[in-house]
């Protein structure tokens, strides 16, 4: 037995302590292997239990299609190619909530009788029911203003005996999903990005994680769905690629973020980058006019920073993300570990992997 296995099972013997509210119908118990779902092998993710989240919410209610879409949208891919899948989201939107965990409290989940429409029928049939929850801090059902869980509180909460206590999964699952974001994540906004940090919180348990994430239009505040329905398509197939090749790793996630091709071009081939220094997006912090505080009140605003040399948002960085992805229109892939130490090195396994990962995303990642 290995380290991560004995931790496992050591962690769900926690369960009992932990204090959960939860609604909605729990799914059966008991799951059959996972060689008894799925038997036709042609499915690339046939048995693969998977825990999806995001940091968009479960909602999918917004005309932007900005609180949850593209999380169905993934959902249907997956269930189609022979997944497993088990929903566990926030609540409300938690865009920007990085690594935010919360330390105290109670979470309570509300399971989703009612999917979206055209979404309802996407993974009938699966073990578990694939079960699609949010969770929210509160000490009794979810409601319209119960504050959110976060990203990371989801996966966490997921790996250390939600799944088991909601689906009857008494192992961590095969692997852990999140997305697909409402907005490419690259640059340097992936420190804010909730949908990469739920993605590092699977590997602090051991899990593989892939973090998918959509640009939008021009504009970048409208999402349509013809992106997130390329970028689940491409998804299915290259999680399914990365399994035949035994390329799931926890030694660090990967990071897959897909361009706008609502206007009819195609996505160009998938390349491999590095996280950028630059910035694509910008806060900046107004004060109120004289006579509408005493000058204590600043209004957060959120915009698209120009590249324009010797700026603040200019990026240095030569095969970075958000150059391939928004100036190229390419599929970019990138390494993504928790490790922050300037100047680490990975070991010679880590490498190996790395080198693996690089030649599949460069010659043999779907091409769509």
């Amino acid at each position: 037995m290995t380290n991560n296995q004995r931790r496992r099972r050591t962690l769900l013997t926690l369960m009992t302590a932990a204090t959960l509210t939860c609604t909605g119908t729990a799914a059966s118990m008991a799951v059959p292997a996972a060689d008894h779902f799925r038997s036709d092998r042609s499915l690339p993710l046939a048995g693969l239990h998977v825990l999806l989240t995001n940091d968009d919410s479960m909602r999918a209610v917004k005309p932007s299609n900005s609180d949850g879409l593209g999380l169905y949208e993934l959902r249907k891919a997956l269930c189609g190619a022979g997944a497993d899948v088990v929903v566990i989201a926030p609540w409300q939107v938690q865009s920007g909530k990085g690594t935010a965990v919360t330390n105290g409290g109670t979470l309570s989940l509300r399971r989703r009788t009612q999917l979206p429409a055209g979404y309802e029928n996407d993974c009938s049939g699966t073990p578990s029911g694939s079960p699609v929850y949010g969770v929210c801090l509160a000490t009794g059902p979810c409601g319209p203003d119960s504050p959110s869980a976060t990203p990371t509180d989801t996966v966490k909460f997921a790996l250390r005996g939600g799944l088991a206590a909601k689906v009857g999964w008494k192992d961590y699952p095969d692997l852990v999903v999140t997305g697909i974001n409402s907005g490419p994540n690259v640059s340097a906004q992936v420190n804010d990005s909730g949908t990469v940090g739920g993605a590092l919180a699977a590997l602090d348990e051991g899990v593989p994680a892939v973090a998918f994430s959509s640009s939008g239009d021009v504009g970048q505040f409208n999402f349509p769905v013809a992106n997130y329905r390329a970028h689940a398509r491409f998804a299915a197939g290259f999680l399914g690629g990365l399994r035949e090749r035994g390329l799931f790793t926890d030694r660090f996630a990967l990071k897959v973020d897909y361009p706008d091709v609502s206007a009819g071009r195609r996505a160009k081939s998938p390349v491999w980058a590095s996280i950028g220094h630059g910035k694509v997006v910008w806060h900046a912090y107004e004060a109120r006019t004289p006579g509408e505080s005493d000058g204590d009140l600043f209004d957060i605003t959120f915009g698209i920073c120009d590249n324009e040399p010797a700026s603040d948002c200019t990026e240095t960085v030569r095969d970075a993300d958000s150059t391939a992805l928004l100036g190229r229109g390419h599929i970019t892939v990138a390494p993504v570990t928790a490790d922050r130490t300037y100047g680490a090195r990975t070991n010679g396994a880590g490498q190996h992997d790395l080198a693996r990962l690089k030649e599949y995303v460069e010659h043999h990642a779907p091409r769509y």
